[in-house]
């Protein structure tokens, strides 16, 4: 779905993933949410949605396609015989386009044996020889009792579909205590109404899932967190809710409400839940590699060192977690405790915005800001306008970014010993103010990164860490800055290959090819005229204003 919309610039609410959550699907998508399996696109309508060009082959990889309606566009070329091997479709429209040359015989076969109605009018290139849509023409005196048939039985199919999944779920529910009923509510103690739809786990599961809570791999205000394997061998967390902690119980509401609603590739994901007397308890996705900031200041032989590609790689797929909380859920949430802490790494260092226990929604998609009693967050993240007017927005979170990136940037913490305590954002800005970029970057990384990426992201921070709110950046742009970072450091890439292979000589160790005959700590005036003659002024040459 991601490269059709790519291909035809689709300007729809076509953003986060195209079926979850229901109520935010892709327009023009109908999806099927079955208990144990993810949503899958069974219906896709872009009729009169001014596509061009071509039809796409991705089309074809839609398995569970039932209807496609590509009607009344600009589309040209031929039809792709890759569509005949959706094997569960039925009606596809391709009236009303410039499509040229033969209907494929897979579809013609399907239009024979009465599996598939297919229509193509007012294409006035396609069928032009008489004897290209020959097996079409067999059915022809029966057109207007199946244009009449198929809508009656597609219908029928669907209620009948629909029958059967609400008795499967009925029967499941009072058969086992294993799957929850959908939207089935949970009250606690006048707390808002919990609903779910993912898989209820008993206590006693729970228990043989941890082998007894054997093992503790995280611990919060909420309680501890278990590692954990279900039956299928799938490794999980399983984040218990404490007795006694009577401080995270609304958190650990809003967070199972949250992650049952809401759903990104950069978001953790929940497997199931289980509320059984005073037992409460979230399962998730287990993530190998903990938290991001372990691998930023632990220095011990269990975390891996990352290098600036990963490291930026870690920052985009985070920025884009918050992205999506900003423009992909309506009304937009607030996540209120970004910080490195709370971004998990699986096996392959992908990042994921954990805990949002903390979290807050605006009342309306159209709102600005959400007023609140207190404040909330961690110290060192904290956005100083909303600490000062109790007054929420995206912004707020933007900021609290910013700090991560500087975290990702130096590997230092957000408050530092210097030798009082300082911020990581005014200790960053007193070296950059003098042309210093390698006196704030990570030693650990040994140079390995280019110098103009570690300025451009520098520079990002720093803007998502001004004081008012109307200067940030919003996650949309930061998430785009991240990317140019991650194109300067894959041509940086290119460029020490092509170095190396010839052969010349350099330095050695492979310390910052891209940025030849560049000072790490030299005037401003002197770097600026360096990187000037070089083709590639950073967006910072001069270093930002002291604050």
């Amino acid at each position: 779905m991601m490269t059709i919309r790519d291909k035809y610039h689709m300007k729809k609410n076509w953003m986060g993933d195209p079926c979850a959550p229901t109520n935010y699907a892709w327009k023009g998508l109908h999806c099927s949410y079955a208990v144990s399996t993810p949503p899958t696109i069974t219906g896709l309508n872009l009729s009169s949605s001014g596509l061009s060009g071509n039809i796409s082959s991705s089309f074809a990889s839609l398995k569970r396609l039932q209807y496609l309606d590509l009607s009344h566009n600009n589309l040209t070329g031929s039809i792709p015989d890759a569509l005949s091997q959706l094997s569960l479709l039925t009606l596809l429209d391709l009236t009303g386009n410039q499509l040229g040359g033969s209907i494929p015989s897979g579809l013609l076969r399907r239009t024979q044996d009465e599996s598939l109605t297919l229509r193509y009018g007012n294409n006035t290139n396609l069928c032009s020889n008489g004897n290209s849509c020959q097996l079409a023409k067999k059915k022809s005196n029966s057109m207007v009792a199946i244009y009449v048939a198929v809508p009656i039985f597609l219908v029928l199919m669907v209620v009948l579909l629909f029958v059967l999944i609400c008795m499967r779920r009925r029967k499941q529910g009072i058969t086992t205590n294993s799957v929850r009923p959908q939207n089935e509510e949970i009250n606690n103690n006048g707390h808002t109404s919990l609903r779910l739809e993912n898989r209820r786990f008993t206590y006693s599961e729970l228990e043989d899932i941890t082998n007894g809570f054997q093992r503790v791999i995280g611990r919060g205000g909420f309680g501890k967190v278990y590692d954990g394997f279900l039956e299928d061998g799938t490794q999980v967390a399983v984040k218990l809710l404490s007795e006694s902690s009577n401080k995270g119980l609304q958190e650990f509401l809003a967070e199972a409400q949250t992650l049952a609603k809401i759903h990104h590739k950069n978001l953790v994901s929940l497997f199931g839940y289980c509320k059984e007397r005073d037992n409460m308890a979230l399962v998730y996705e287990y993530m190998s590699e903990g938290a991001l900031d372990k691998h930023l200041r632990g220095r011990d032989n269990n975390t891996r060192t990352l290098t600036w590609r990963q490291r930026l790689l870690i920052a985009t797929e985070s920025a884009q977690g918050l992205e999506y909380l900003h423009k992909g859920c309506n009304p937009p949430l607030i996540h209120r405790d970004v910080k490195t802490s709370n971004i998990l790494l699986n096996t392959r260092l992908e990042a994921k915005i954990a805990d949002f226990g903390l979290l807050k929604a605006f009342n309306n998609d159209g709102d600005t800001h959400v007023s609140t009693t207190r404040v909330v967050g961690t110290h060192g993240y904290l956005d100083p306008e909303y600490h000062a007017t109790l007054q929420l927005t995206n912004k707020s979170d933007v900021f609290s970014f910013g700090v991560v990136l500087l975290e990702i940037v130096t590997g230092q913490p957000p408050i530092l010993n210097d030798p009082e305590p300082t911020s990581i954002i005014q200790w960053t800005r007193q070296r950059l103010a003098r042309g210093n970029i390698e006196g704030v970057v990570d030693t650990c990384m040994h140079g390995d990164h280019d110098v103009n990426g570690v300025w451009k992201v520098a520079d990002t921070a720093l803007k998502c860490t001004a004081q008012a709110a109307e200067q940030r950046p919003s996650m949309t742009e930061v998430v785009a800055l991240l990317h140019e970072c991650l194109e300067l450091e894959a041509a940086c890439n290119r460029m020490n290959a092509g170095f190396n292979t010839t052969g010349s000589s350099g330095n050695v160790d492979g310390y910052d090819r891209c940025a030849t005959d560049m000072s790490s700590d030299v005037s401003q005036s002197s770097s600026a005229f360096q990187m000037e003659n070089l083709g590639r002024v950073p967006t910072m040459s001069t270093g930002p204003a002291v604050r």
